[in-house]
Parts: structure tokens; sequence; C-alpha cells
């Protein structure tokens, strides 16, 4: 993730992405924020903490990162202690973002086929518990990356760029290091979310089901059910979310086991075909980072009118200002 690559085609890439990143993440947390959207305190918390490392990511990987080392290479970001320091955040920003639709994911499916246990784990305060314990152990577990980069040259005493010790494939601690954390971002969180969106859907259909047969056989007539819309809102907009990230992630994670599974890690250059399917995988998980705006809006009616209200001010503003 932390090697930028060049070409025309990846500046233009990355610029427009930050370009677009940046304020709808930004939107997205001033409108979740404000607890309008009709949507309860603890999935709001997930969706605004999943915003803010979203924006963390984008920050991070493509302003301080891809842009500067496509468009100013050699700046002070290339020093190799700044370098990196840039690759750990990197990593712990991206983590904390997975994480943390894990949680969400998880949420879910406690708030739709765990009712004993819902009215405990669904609230605000253990969801902010989550988001803290996510966080912090998104930052802890990756501060080893601060210690494996090596400069790449050192000129007048001052050391420049980034570049894996060689430990990091002969050392067996450090390859258990790598396995881990591939495993367990974004591997992990791939398997658990598969299989808790299938849970819930096996949960959803028999329960359906078995509802409107029961409302059939008391009403005679099928008749529409409030709580059946309201938990199929709360699917749309899980099943949106987690899919989305599934669909953005899987290069990533076909590149991972090929690459471990071959021991294949040699790249000859920016056109070899291996370096375009890793810089493929990380456009399209760093795209994932502004995809859950646009499904708020696609799915949320109240999102939307929120969203029409926060462009209209500024408009009505002029126009006040002008007559």
């Amino acid at each position: 993730m932390h090697s930028p690559p060049r070409g025309l085609v990846y500046a233009i890439y990355y610029t427009v992405l930050a370009v677009v990143a940046v304020p709808v993440n930004l939107v997205a947390i001033v409108i979740l924020s404000r607890g309008r959207c009709g949507l309860s305190r603890c999935i709001t918390r997930y969706l605004v903490s999943m915003a803010v490392t979203d924006l963390l990511v984008i920050l991070t990987a493509v302003i301080l990162n891809r842009i500067p080392g496509i468009y100013f290479p050699g700046s002070f970001l290339s020093i190799t202690p700044v370098c990196s320091l840039s690759i750990t955040l990197i990593y712990a920003s991206r983590d904390c973002s997975i994480w943390l639709t894990v949680a969400f994911t998880f949420d879910r499916f406690v708030a739709i086929c765990c009712q004993k246990l819902k009215i405990k784990y669904c609230s605000e305060k253990t969801a902010a518990v989550v988001i803290g314990t996510v966080c912090a152990l998104g930052c802890f577990i990756n501060i080893p990356w601060y210690f494996i980069h090596e400069p790449i040259y050192i000129i007048k005493n001052v050391p420049w760029y980034c570049r894996l010790k060689e430990i990091r494939y002969t050392n067996p601690v450090w390859t258990a290091f790598d396995w881990s954390d591939r495993l367990l971002t974004p591997c992990l969180p791939f398997v658990l979310i598969l299989l808790l969106n299938a849970l819930t859907v096996r949960y959803i259909l028999a329960a359906s089901g078995a509802r409107s047969r029961l409302r059939a056989h008391s009403n005679g007539e099928n008749q529409s059910d409030p709580e059946m819309e309201s938990r199929r809102k709360s699917i749309v907009l899980l099943f949106a979310i987690s899919g989305s990230f599934i669909l953005l992630w899987m290069t990533y994670v076909v590149q991972f086991l090929c690459e471990r599974f071959t021991n294949n890690y040699q790249i000859q250059g920016f056109s070899d075909p291996k370096f375009i399917l890793i810089e493929s995988a990380n456009m399209l998980q760093l795209l994932s980072c502004c995809t859950n705006t646009f499904i708020y809006a696609v799915t949320q009616s109240k999102f939307r009118e929120q969203l029409k209200m926060m462009v209209q001010y500024p408009l009505n503003l002029i126009g006040k200002l002008v007559q």
C-alpha cells in the first residue's frame, strides 16, 4: 500500500479519489452526528466511527502517501522516520476501518437474530466501548510496522525512503507477524462478514415466513407490517455496506493468497502484471473508503433529506445576500 506508483492513470485516480472522498466523508460525519436520520444512537455511533476511520485512511494513505509520492517525490515525507510513521498510520487506520465494519455487522446480527442479547448489547454505551477497543487494538498491533523498514538511501546522514528489512522474509517472528496481519486484515473480516450475513439472511427468511403466516391467520389478510418494514431498511443498509466491502476488498484478498502460495515477491517495475494486480487491489480497497456515504444516500431517505438541506443552506444564504 505504501509504495507510490508512477503514471498518469494513478496520478488522476488518486487525485480524484482524494477530492471526492474527503468531502463525502466529512458530510457523512456531520449529517450522522446530528442524529436526524431516523437511526438508533447505537447504529449512528458505528456509522460515524466508520466515516471517521475511512477519512483517516484517505488522509494517511492517499493525501500523505500516494499523492506526495507521485507529484512530490523526495519531499520531507520521504525521510525514513516520517515514511515509517506514515506507513504505520496507514495500517492502523485501515485496520480500524475494517474491524469497525465487522463490529457494525455483528451488532446488526445481534439486533436481528439474538433478541435476548439485543437489549444488553445493542446500546450506545456498548457501541462506544466496542469502537474504543477496536481503535485501540488497531493502533497497538500495527506498531511493529514502524520498526520493520530501513532507508533505501542515506544522503548527508539523512535516511531517505522506506523498504522492508531482509529479516521480514527470513525471520520467523516477522513472517508470523506478516501472516497474522494479512489474516486478521482482511481475510478474517471477510469470512466473518460473509458468515454473519448468511446467518442473518437465514434467520430473516425463517422469521418472515413465520410472521407472515401468523398475521395472515390472525387478520385473514396480508397487511403492512411496520416491524418488518423497519427490519427491511436495516437489512438493506447492512447488506449494502458489507457487500460493498466484500466486492472492493476481494481483489486484495486474491492478490494476497496468490502471492503467499506462489511465494513470489519479486516485481519487475511498474509495468509488471504482478505490480498492476497489487496496485489495482490497493486502488479498490481505498475506493471502499468513500462508498458508504453514497450507500447512505441511496438507502436512507432521511439521510437524503439532511443532505439536501445541507446543500440548499449555503445556496439560500447566497441568494439572500445577493438580494
